[in-house]
C-alpha cells in the first residue's frame, strides 16, 4: 500500500468527526440516567456515580493499547471494535440491575468503546493526515466534533428517556451507535504507519522515549485535572441543580447543551491558536480560566441564566485542552506512535475522571452536599495553570534514519 491509498485530510475529519460526534455526545449524556437508574433500582448515587467513574478509568485503562492498535493495525479496526463495545454496552445498562455486575460491566464495555472511539484511538490518524503546519487546525476540528455531539445528543437523549423511558432510549442508542459508525469506520483506512519521517522508532522505544521525558509526565498531570473538572461537571451538574432548587430538567439539559455549543467554538479556536503561539501557555491559561469560572458560579446568586452563563464560559474551555495537548505530543514525540502516546496521556485524565465521578457521589453521601468537591476543583484547576509553564515543546532529540 502507497501513499496514494491513504485517505485526505477531508475525508479523516469528516468520517472521524462523525464517530467522535456520537461517541462523545451519548458519553456525556449518561448523567441523565443516574435519577431513573437509581430510583427503579432502589440504588444510591454512590452507586450510579461508581460506574460512571469506573466507565471513565477502563477508558484510561484500555486507551494506550487501543491507540497502540490504530498505530499498528489501522484505525478502521479499532473503531468497529469500539462500536460494537459501545452498543453492548448501552444494552448492559438497560438490563443489569445487581449492582457489582452493572458497575463491572457498564465499565468494561463502555470504557473499551470510548477507548477505541473517542480522542485517542483518532488522534493518530488525523496528525498524520495533517500536514504540520494544519496539525493543531486539525486536532481542533476533530475535538469540535466531539464538542458537537454534547451539543447534537443532550436534547436528544433527554427526550428519549422523557418519551420513550430510560431502558428504550439505551436500545435506540445502541442501534443508532453501530448503525452510524461502522460505516464511518471504512473511510478510515490507511496504510501502516512506517517511512513517515526521522527514526523509526519500535513501540518500545516510543513509549520509553515517552517516559523519560519530563515535559510528558507535567502533561499527563495536566491532563489528570482537566479529568477530574470535566466529568465531575458533566456527570454531578444535573443533581447538584435539583439539590439547589432548580427542578425544570430542561435547565440542566440546556446548560449541558451550551457547553457542548460553545465548546465548538472553544476547541475550534484552541488548535487554531496553537499554530501560532505556545500551547503550555494557551494551556495554563485555559486552566486558570476553569479556575475562575467555576469561583464565580458559585459565588453568584443560583438561577437559570447563572448556569447558562457557567455553562458557556466553561464550554468555551471545555474540551480545548485536546487539540493543544495532542499538538504538544505530535510536536515532541512525532506522529508515527500518535494514538499510542496520545492514550498514555489521555489514561491520567481519565484517572482524574474516575476520582472526578466517584469522589462526587462518595462526598455527597457523607456530607449530603457537593460544596467540598467544587472547592477540590478550583483547586486544581490552579495547580494545572502552573504544571504546564515548564513544558519544552521543542522536537524530542534523536538520531536521523539512514536513507
Amino acid at each position: 500500500m502507497n501513499a496514494a491509498t491513504r485517505p485526505s485530510l477531508k475525508t479523516v475529519l469528516i468520517a472521524s468527526g462523525v464517530v467522535l460526534t456520537l461517541a462523545m455526545g451519548v458519553r456525556h449524556g449518561l448523567g441523565f440516567w443516574m435519577q431513573p437508574i437509581s430510583q427503579a433500582n432502589g440504588w444510591t448515587r454512590e452507586t450510579y456515580s461508581l460506574a460512571m467513574a469506573l466507565q471513565n478509568l477502563m477508558w484510561g485503562v484500555f486507551g494506550p493499547f487501543a491507540g497502540m492498535a490504530a498505530d499498528r493495525y489501522g484505525t478502521m479496526r479499532v473503531v468497529i471494535v469500539g462500536a460494537i463495545s459501545y452498543m453492548a454496552g448501552l444494552v448492559w445498562m438497560a438490563l443489569v440491575t445487581e449492582p457489582t455486575l452493572f458497575i463491572i460491566g457498564s465499565g468494561v464495555f463502555i470504557g473499551l468503546a470510548l477507548a477505541c472511539t473517542a480522542f485517542g484511538a483518532i488522534s493518530g490518524i488525523v496528525g498524520r493526515s495533517a500536514p504540520p503546519e494544519q496539525r493543531s487546525w486539525a486536532f481542533g476540528i476533530s475535538s469540535a466534533a466531539g464538542s458537537f455531539g454534547q451539543f447534537l445528543m443532550m436534547p436528544i437523549e433527554q427526550q428519549l428517556i422523557s418519551a420513550i423511558g430510560w431502558q428504550n432510549a439505551f436500545f435506540t442508542l445502541a442501534a443508532l451507535v453501530v448503525a452510524a459508525m461502522v460505516p464511518m469506520a471504512f473511510w478510515l483506512r490507511e496504510p501502516p504507519a512506517t517511512h513517515l519521517g526521522g527514526a523509526q522508532q519500535s513501540i518500545g522505544e516510543a513509549f520509553g522515549e515517552a517516559i523519560g521525558n519530563r515535559s510528558f509526565w507535567l502533561l499527563l498531570a495536566g491532563y489528570f485535572v482537566c479529568g477530574f473538572q470535566l466529568v465531575f461537571i458533566g456527570v454531578h451538574l444535573p443533581a447538584y441543580l435539583k439539590d439547589q432548587g432548580l427542578m425544570n430538567p430542561n435547565i440542566a439539559v440546556t446548560a449541558l447543551a451550551l457547553i457542548g455549543l460553545f465548546n465548538i467554538f472553544g476547541s475550534y479556536y484552541a488548535g487554531k491558536l496553537g499554530g501560532k503561539f505556545a500551547k503550555r501557555h494557551l494551556l495554563s491559561a485555559i486552566y486558570l480560566a476553569r479556575a475562575a469560572v467555576i469561583g464565580l458560579f458559585l459565588l453568584a446568586p443560583l438561577s437559570a441564566w447563572s448556569v447558562y452563563l457557567f455553562a458557556a464560559g466553561m464550554g468555551v474551555l471545555w474540551l480545548s485542552t485536546v487539540p493543544l495537548t495532542n499538538g504538544i505530543i505530535a510536536g515532541i514525540f512525532g506522529v508515527k506512535h500518535l494514538s499510542m502516546l496520545a492514550g498514555m496521556v489521555f489514561f491520567s485524565h481519565q484517572v482524574g475522571s474516575f476520582l472526578g465521578a466517584w469522589l462526587g457521589g462518595f462526598l455527597y453521601e457523607r456530607m449530603g452536599n457537593y460544596s467540598a468537591v467544587w472547592l477540590i476543583t478550583i483547586g486544581l484547576g490552579l495547580l494545572a495553570a502552573l504544571i504546564n509553564l515548564p513544558i519544552d515543546e521543542r522536537a524530542a532529540p534523536r538520531p536521523v534514519a539512514a536513507s
